[in-house]
């Protein structure tokens, strides 16, 4: 029987975000997860009960007994799931290190918006709050195309 698995949501119109799950994805352990892209099309955050804003916001990650798990915790789930990052996994449940690890993350997810993202057709990610984001390749396409 197969291990039950971890689902990974993530923003494949983030270019940094794409990178990293494409890592995890050639990395041992990877086929007892399955990775979603929230930016695909035809994606329902809700039915996958999720908050359409929030999975747009910080990491989402479904554990294989049904919990959520979000920002840090999502990438010690992930890094739990996958054999070569035990380490970094139990390292990043330490108290004073997840500390840090959380500052960290609030201030990624600050800057992320304005990170390069993948070119996409103008009904991708409608949800997303990045889309209006002034400046943007979304937000341009909206406003020239329409």
């Amino acid at each position: 029987m197969d291990a039950p698995k971890v689902t990974v949501y993530f923003d494949g119109l983030c270019v940094l975000c794409s990178t990293e799950i494409n890592h995890y994805r050639k990395s041992r352990g990877s086929e007892r997860i399955s990775f979603v892209d929230i930016c695909a099309p035809g994606f329902d955050p809700k039915a996958h009960g999720l908050d359409p804003k929030a999975v747009h916001k910080v990491m989402h990650v479904r554990r294989a007994d049904g919990t959520l798990a979000t920002k840090v915790d999502a990438f010690i789930t992930i890094w739990s799931t996958l054999p070569g990052y035990w380490i970094l996994a139990k390292t990043a449940r330490l108290g004073l290190v997840r500390f840090f690890l959380n500052i960290g993350y609030h201030f990624f997810v600050l800057v992320r918006p304005y990170l390069p993202r993948r070119k996409a057709d103008i009904y991708a990610c409608a949800e997303s709050p990045y889309c209006d984001i002034p400046g943007s390749d979304k937000r341009n396409e909206k406003n020239t195309n329409h």
